[in-house]
């Protein structure tokens, strides 16, 4: 299926792995010129040689920048123009009580799931309107929806992006431009499988159990019974980023496998 995305240039924070590496991926395939972001410039580096040895053809760069740093964040905004797909990726997250979290974490977290996707929009979406064509995607979580009581402080960073995401989209009307969030589920990204696998040895047990066994514990309701893959919420960005998706448009778009229990 040819979704008209050939020539368009696109951004994506925090795509050296998981998710925003396989939107890439995806994008590549699509003919689009990506530039992906990662604060470590030798994993930046690794990432870059992969992209382009699965596609030799692609036009493909990196930008290093860590976004809990205002100066590093101002260096790469200076070398972004012209942008007709940004994909607001960046994030990290961390098991914690909320007796255990400090100002400084709460700072921290809101400063790289929130601040970062601020200041990207900020700088390219007016850029997009001038042109009357752009996408604008906010990769979000159900833990914005379903805040897990050991991440308040993740879940909260996750409800303030959509609320960015549905705030912006109000400035497209009439335009060709569109702003959307995704809702994704428990995905199995790089970060989640590290911790599974530290668990799975620090308890003796298979990989595969672990994640079982961390699915039943923190979603027994999931409809997909399983982890999510990285590509199957890209499949979904891939699709908002294209003009085939037009309809859609400040709305949160779920691919959280049926974790969700709301309508």
């Amino acid at each position: 299926m040819d979704l008209n995305l050939k020539g368009k240039r696109a951004f994506i924070s925090g795509s050296t792995q998981g998710i925003g590496f396989a939107i890439a991926q995806q994008l590549l395939a699509e003919a689009v010129e990506v530039i992906i972001n990662g604060r470590d410039q030798v994993k930046l580096n690794n990432s870059l040689a992969v992209l382009r040895r699965e596609f030799p053809d692609a036009i493909v760069s990196g930008i290093a920048a860590d976004f809990s740093d205002r100066e590093q964040v101002t260096g790469l905004l200076d070398q972004l123009d012209e942008i007709d797909i940004l994909i607001n990726n960046v994030g990290i997250f961390e098991l914690k009580d909320f007796t255990a979290l400090t100002d400084e974490d709460w700072y921290r977290i809101f400063e790289i799931n929130v601040m970062s996707s601020v200041s990207l929009s900020r700088k390219l979406l007016p850029q997009m309107l001038k042109n009357n064509w752009g996408r604008v995607i906010f990769i979000s979580s159900e833990s914005g929806i379903n805040i897990p009581g050991n991440m308040i402080h993740y879940g909260m960073t996750k409800s303030a992006m959509m609320a960015v995401s549905n705030g912006l989209s109000k400035l497209t009307k009439g335009t060709e431009v569109t702003v959307n969030t995704i809702l994704g589920g428990p995905t199995y990204s790089d970060g989640v499988a590290n911790t599974v696998e530290y668990l799975a040895n620090v308890q003796n047990l298979s990989v595969e159990q672990m994640k079982m066994g961390i699915l039943q514990q923190t979603n027994p309701h999931s409809l997909i019974g399983r982890f999510i893959n990285p590509a199957e919420i890209a499949n979904l960005a891939i699709y908002l980023s294209s003009p085939l998706s037009l309809a859609t448009n400040g709305a949160s778009i779920r691919a959280d496998g049926g974790v969700l229990k709301t309508v």
